[in-house]
């Protein structure tokens, strides 16, 4: 068995009735699923969602308890896949919030962090139960507090750091710099008293996130150990036990050609120890250590499924136009944070096998801004007007993080497909004539 996993659902690959080879999703080819739902298209494999949870269960061994985040992909039905699975849930909104419960999440499975939390948000989820509230500011402190005591409550909530920049990793540091998620590090101990001064806080836990998209197993590694050791000291601070040590996200996966999946082997021969020997500090004793990824669960399960407008030339380059682009999966065109521009994943879906064209290609949406442009050198074979092309690594991060109202294109719909059972649309597909929305 490989601990590598992080292999994009879609590269199943099946023979389609013209005796092309084509991608499959959860047992479906995309020539079906395109024929029966229409694209452009986001389509999720069920057992992906599944796999990818329990190989990480698996790695980082039983004293870790495994949290969804849910604004990696906010579909009520993904959610609800790794609900049923077990996990818990990490919300950034109320309306998340609103999302993980209506999948079936338990308020007490359920985890607040956010550095901008509104008065009503945090009056809703506290009226409604929550597991625990992230602090991330002094007025949060206070506001918090205010609202647990007009509902007559203690309300668990952690403390999130901002750790040293020895820590820091992940394509996106979110950490050891200056930022406005958690508090600084080297002033922990001050933010610890004023929380300590209000009664109706109870202060059970510490949060740390480094960065995101990390690909290296030995920084993460590094980075739970620093989390492990804030803990310690909170603890000793405190004079009691502290109940979560919530390590955050940041478990990345490849998307680029120079990139390397995760490797789950290095983190499974160390990380089960190190929590173990975590829980046996008298501080830790009774902890319950959280990861909270989101990208690295949902991203390798999807494709963004898009066909072939036309395909043209202009002054010596060749132009692949698709019926999809930006508005429905912006990070795919660069535009979400990336400072070079890099290809994802992108193929011929509808016919594998064909020999590749000697140059690169140029896949673009329908959009009128230079901007809607979701591949820059594509290796492909020849490619004809009415052909699939999918986006790989699109189970996160996709249709929620895109400018869905530019130019107010139909929203795609989006399809859960697994092995043996029939495709759920999940999201129906919008039309020309209706306004676009994110619901469901």
């Amino acid at each position: 068995m490989t601990l590598t996993l992080n292999r994009p659902a879609a590269e199943h690959a099946t023979v389609s009735d013209t005796g092309k080879t084509e991608l499959v999703v959860g047992g479906t080819g995309v020539t079906e699923l395109a024929k029966t739902y229409g694209t452009p298209l986001y389509a999720y494999d069920a057992g992906t969602f599944r796999s990818q949870l329990h190989s990480l269960r698996d790695a980082v061994g039983e004293r870790v308890d495994v949290y969804y985040s849910v604004k990696a992909n906010p579909n009520v039905e993904v959610i609800r896949v790794f609900v049923e699975e077990g996990a818990g849930l990490e919300i950034a909104s109320a309306a998340e919030y609103v999302r993980a419960r209506s999948a079936g999440g338990a308020s007490d499975r359920i985890l607040f962090a956010g550095p901008g939390k509104t008065p009503d948000e945090l009056d809703y989820v506290l009226s409604e139960g929550i597991g625990e509230i992230h602090l991330e500011t002094e007025e949060e402190i206070v506001l918090v507090s205010d609202i647990a005591k007009k509902l007559g409550r203690r309300v668990p909530v952690a403390l999130r750091i901002n750790p040293i920049a020895a820590v820091q990793g992940g394509s996106m540091r979110m950490g050891g710099k200056p930022t406005q998620f958690g508090f600084d590090e080297e002033n922990a101990d001050d933010v610890v008293a004023h929380i300590e001064q209000h009664p109706s806080l109870d202060l059970t836990g510490v949060h740390l996130f480094a960065g995101t998209q990390g690909l290296s197993a030995n920084t993460l590694l590094a980075q739970w150990a620093h989390g492990i050791d804030l803990a310690r000291r909170m603890a000793e601070r405190l004079g009691r036990p502290i109940k979560t040590v919530d390590m955050g996200g940041g478990l990345g996966i490849p998307y680029f050609a120079s990139d390397k999946p995760l490797d789950l082997s290095v983190i499974k021969a160390h990380a089960p120890q190190m929590f173990a020997d975590a829980a046996a500090l008298p501080g830790l004793r009774d902890a319950k250590f959280i990861l909270e990824p989101g990208r690295f669960l949902a991203g390798p399960a999807g494709i963004y499924l898009a066909r072939v407008l036309s395909v043209k030339q202009s002054r010596g380059s060749t132009f692949v136009i698709l019926d999809g682009g930006m508005h429905h999966h912006l990070a795919a065109s660069g535009n979400l944070g990336q400072v070079i521009k890099k290809d994802y994943p992108i193929v011929l879906a509808n016919n594998l096998n064909a020999p590749l064209q000697e140059g690169s290609q140029i896949v673009v949406g329908p959009l009128c801004t230079p901007l809607d442009t979701i591949g820059r050198k594509v290796a492909m074979p020849t490619v004809n007007t009415g052909d699939l092309v999918a986006v790989k690594q699109s189970g996160a991060y996709g249709l929620s993080a895109s400018p869905i109202g530019f130019l107010s294109h139909p929203m795609p719909a989006e399809v859960l497909v697994e092995a043996g059972t029939e495709p759920r649309v999940i999201r129906p597909r919008g039309d020309f004539k209706q306004p676009v929305t994110l619901l469901p």
